[in-house]
């Protein structure tokens, strides 16, 4: 099947939207299918307004229609709001085509943190965003039922997965070389350092040991400025992110506003436990079952979870990570795809069943 994934997210990006496209057309191209990436590097762009390192297009609706037309998809997967995303919305509507989308990020609350958009104004340019989608793919049951809650319609379960290969399971924390001996215990917290990660409820916790950040971002000057005390690794080559979380006794994730959360799965692969407010996201990776979470702790006091979450033997850790697959959410991806065209409809379903091409 030949599919065309439009996206304002992708490398050099560096986030979790990234990283999941980026394995998703791995996983399609596996099975088969031919997987064409329409994304900002092949159009004119400017930086996001406060937040470097992210491009935006400018103007792309006549240069994507064009790509559109010589390509002749089988099925359009819509990943993102942002320009790239309206204008192969817009291309869909007017020559009739059906398509699909992903909700990946909670926009209405990071407009909200840092511009003070009501959530109400948000979530109804999201909804009729989506409204025209055949399916919306949504990586938790809790915000599925939250957009359901907001009037969303045609909403599809997903998930994520992790590469065990690349974040491998340490049964005890390692040494980083280049941070040398670090008191211990070591937090980590591995994001972009922005309004919606809530941050400085990590930072401000009076807990022993070494706090390590990972990531840059518009609060980056503001936070190192305030904490100095904090070791600031920047943005680091996925290999070496790796050894970071090898390092890493625990694994802190502050944010409230998150869908899914795919930093939380390379933590725990590597065996670092991880400590979280009960909120989507982790409910989903961490899971609760006879009546706790796997693989970390979450707890409405983060300083509570931390500690608690230093008990958690790093092994089960590695052995919930091992629950999610990039194999998996690939095949779930492609049942969820629909032909372009209604009459296709049963060419479409036969490839999803069978996982071959065209």
């Amino acid at each position: 099947m030949k599919i065309a994934l439009i996206t304002d997210a992708w490398q050099p990006q560096v986030n979790g939207v990234v990283t999941t496209l980026v394995e998703l057309v791995h996983e399609l191209q596996k099975l088969g299918h031919q997987v064409e990436v329409i994304h900002p590097g092949l159009f004119k762009t400017r930086p996001c307004p406060g937040y470097a390192g992210i491009d935006l297009t400018i103007r792309p609706r006549v240069l994507l229609g064009q790509k559109l037309d010589a390509l002749q998809p089988d099925a359009i997967h819509v990943a993102t709001e942002g320009p790239l995303g309206w204008a192969a919305r817009g291309y869909c509507i007017k020559h009739g085509l059906r398509f699909t989308t992903a909700f990946h990020t909670k926009f209405p609350e990071i407009l909200n943190a840092a511009l003070k958009i009501p959530l109400s104004w948000g979530y109804a340019l999201f909804r009729h965003f989506h409204r025209a989608s055949s399916g919306v793919m949504v990586p938790t049951n809790g915000v599925l039922r939250m957009l359901q809650e907001r009037g969303f319609r045609q909403l599809r379960s997903w998930t994520h997965g992790v590469d065990t290969r690349l974040f491998a399971f340490q049964p005890q924390p390692r040494l980083y070389p280049p941070l040398g001996t670090l008191v211990r215990p070591v937090s980590l917290f591995v994001g972009r350092v922005s309004y919606e990660k809530n941050i400085d409820a990590f930072l401000k916790l009076d807990i022993p040991g070494t706090k390590l950040i990972c990531g840059v971002g518009p609060l980056e000057a503001s936070l190192k400025e305030r904490y100095p005390q904090v070791r600031w690794l920047g943005v680091l080559p996925r290999s070496e992110l790796s050894r970071v979380y090898a390092a890493a006794d625990v694994f802190v994730f502050p944010s409230k506003s998150e869908t899914f959360g795919l930093v939380m799965l390379e933590a725990m692969a590597s065996g670092t436990p991880v400590a979280a407010y009960p909120v989507d996201g982790p409910l989903e990776v961490l899971g609760t079952q006879d009546g706790r979470s796997h693989g970390g702790v979450m707890h409405a006091d983060l300083k509570q979870a931390c500690y608690a979450a230093l008990a958690v033997p790093r092994h089960e850790a590695r052995a919930r990570s091992l629950d999610f697959s990039w194999a998996h959410a690939a095949r779930v991806f492609e049942g969820h795809l629909v032909a372009v065209r209604q009459t296709d409809e049963k060419l479409v379903s036969i490839d999803a069943l069978t996982g071959s091409g065209l």
